[in-house]
């Protein structure tokens, strides 16, 4: 190098980090598409956390196969594993998103990930399990490094409005919808 020329900076992905998605809609495949950001994250090296709210069934595809992907991902579960719909809400629902979202707050402070999902945590909100104020709170205070995905349907304006990304899934044709349909292990379970 001579002694006029400037060395370039190293390139780092992870200071790239620090946008805000939000996957909302009815259609399927809001938790897929985080999955798949999961995915591509943990393949490139970066420390991903999804925290699960209303999800509590650790016999799940996407608990199974993260067990394969190594140290650097983890899915925690805040949800009953007998919440079949949102009309068997209960308090303890409540009171699990809440403990989801504290738990993202200190994971934030002490050991803060390259990307965090927060999955359903819209839906959480659209049921009042959690104040708005609070994960709003939790968002603008975010690490300007952490990549963060929401997801969950009726995703509040307030949240779209902070996002960076916002995709709506709505459904045009839905299997769901055929007369007793029951999920399948590897497909929807």
């Amino acid at each position: 190098m001579h002694i006029h020329e400037k060395a370039e900076p190293e390139f780092n992905p992870k200071k790239r980090l620090g946008y805000l998605h939000v996957y909302t809609g009815e259609g399927k495949g809001k938790t897929s598409a985080a999955l798949g950001m999961l995915l591509r994250a943990a393949g490139h090296g970066h420390n991903v956390v999804m925290i699960q709210f209303l999800k509590g069934d650790s016999e799940s595809g996407e608990m199974k196969a993260v067990e394969q992907l190594g140290d650097h991902v983890a899915i925690m579960q805040f949800g009953r594993d007998d919440l079949l719909s949102m009309d068997e809400i209960q308090a303890i629902d409540g009171y699990l998103a809440n403990q989801a979202l504290n738990y993202a707050r200190d994971l934030m402070r002490k050991n803060r990930p390259d990307v965090l999902i927060l999955d359903e945590v819209a839906t959480a909100v659209n049921h009042q399990l959690l104040p708005i104020e609070d994960l709003l709170d939790f968002l603008q205070d975010r690490h300007q490094n952490t990549e963060m995905i929401l997801t969950g349907r009726n995703a509040h304006p307030s949240i779209l409005n902070l996002a960076d990304l916002v995709t709506v899934f709505e459904p045009t044709k839905h299997y769901f919808d055929y007369q007793q349909f029951q999920p399948r292990q590897g497909i929807e379970h």
